[in-house]
């Protein structure tokens, strides 16, 4: 057994089992992250969850962005029907659904991006990605529940996302059709994630039928076969763009899809894609990872041109979170010592970037380059309770 966590010295991890990491994993969580949100996040005036909390648990703005709530629906019945049927994290999770149910929706069905504190819309449903993690959140519920209800919204939503794929901001959408069709990475990664986490409401079916067509498009036109890399976008039939959307490489995303895809190829049996999963995962990490100061930059353009973001070299709590489980899940499944040094490089990096000494809780989102915070807030408009709780969960269970 290990000694009490708050005195761990990370050397004394470093030569241990993996499974001596879990203990750390679930007391973080359980004892640290969740009463935070637990604490801070729950508006009982207009119902839903404020976000914008800074590093203290203070709201600094009302707003309501439809991803973070359904987020953080889906964390509360998650932990409710897969570590403890505590009533407060049922009533946590019904109290946000209640808040999305009555104003999260035109009247075709799509959620919309964001609201303010009263649930009035202010941004249209041009994002899919709400549809996604609405979807998630009552998927879960429903296994919480088994009301019905939820289940409607999750398969309603779930089509609606279906019906959307090819074109998912439709008329909200900026580019020029014709010139430059490309195809980006992100949806197609969530929907092997979704599908199998939709199983109980969509059925077995459906789900054997979404998965190996999504397996084929990632492994067959985002996989640059020429570095072992995950592309952002790509053209038609996986077609190389020579642009700067085109050259794209978004390290996190690539990472995160492999524990996805690690997940799905541990159900169906297949070694050989745990194999390449494991490939990709580690080709993509020594890419990405900053030699000078450690950690794993934003973006990078495959050819080593500058990028467009200019937040390109920052380091963010998820892209490393997700990296960690992937490591954890591969040499879980491998036993390559490579994925075993590359998880403790990794967690030696976010234990002591990402997390906040002082204001225990919650942890950092955002570091500079260097790898000092560049923001102390704990939440935003794109950070809520989601990366971190679900990273700290994915590693206790698979650690243990």
């Amino acid at each position: 057994m290990l000694e009490t966590k708050k005195d761990i010295k990370l050397e004394q991890l470093q030569n241990a089992d993996l499974h001596q990491y879990a203990d750390l994993y679930k007391d973080e969580l359980l004892k640290e992250v969740i009463p935070f949100w637990e604490k801070y996040s729950i508006d009982n005036q207009y119902g839903g969850y404020f976000t914008c909390l800074d590093r203290q648990g203070n709201v600094y703005d009302t707003d309501k962005f439809i991803w973070l709530q359904g987020r953080q629906v889906w964390t509360f019945s998650m932990l409710y029907n897969k570590v403890e049927k505590k009533e407060e994290w049922l009533d946590i999770a019904l109290h946000g659904a209640k808040f999305l149910l009555e104003n999260g929706r035109d009247e075709e069905g799509n959620w919309y991006f964001s609201l303010n504190q009263k649930g009035e819309p202010l941004v249209v449903p041009y994002n899919i990605f709400s549809d996604c993690f609405a979807a998630m959140a009552f998927g879960e519920l429903y296994k919480a529940t088994n009301d019905d209800l939820h289940k409607e919204v999750a398969v309603n939503t779930y089509n609606n996302i279906l019906s959307r794929q090819n074109n998912p901001k439709g008329k909200w959408s900026k580019v020029y059709s014709g010139t430059r069709e490309l195809k980006n990475f992100s949806l197609p990664m969530i929907l092997c994630n979704l599908s199998l986490l939709l199983e109980e409401v969509i059925g077995k079916e459906v789900v054997d039928e979404m998965v190996p067509p999504l397996i084929e498009d990632i492994m067959t036109n985002f996989l640059n076969k020429e570095h072992g890399i995950i592309m952002e976008n790509v053209g038609a039939n996986g077609a190389f763009c020579d642009s700067f959307e085109g050259r794209i490489i978004n390290p996190g995303h690539g990472n995160e899809s492999m524990w996805f895809l690690i997940d799905i190829a541990t159900r169906y049996n297949k070694p050989e894609l745990i194999k390449q999963c494991e490939e990709i995962l580690i080709k993509t990490t020594e890419f990405g990872w900053d030699k000078e100061f450690g950690g794993i930059y934003y973006f990078l353009d495959i050819k080593g041109h500058p990028t467009q973001e200019l937040q390109w070299n920052q380091k963010l709590w998820w892209v490393h979170i997700e990296t960690m489980i992937s490591f954890a899940k591969a040499y879980k499944l491998t036993g390559n010592e490579k994925s075993k040094e590359w998880f403790i490089k990794l967690h030696d990096y976010t234990w002591n970037h990402f997390r906040d000494e002082e204001y225990k809780g919650e942890w950092f989102g955002y570091l500079t380059r260097e790898g000092q915070p560049l923001l102390e807030a704990k939440g935003g408009k794109w950070k809520g309770c989601f990366h971190v709780p679900r990273g700290l969960y994915e590693l206790w269970t698979t650690l243990k």
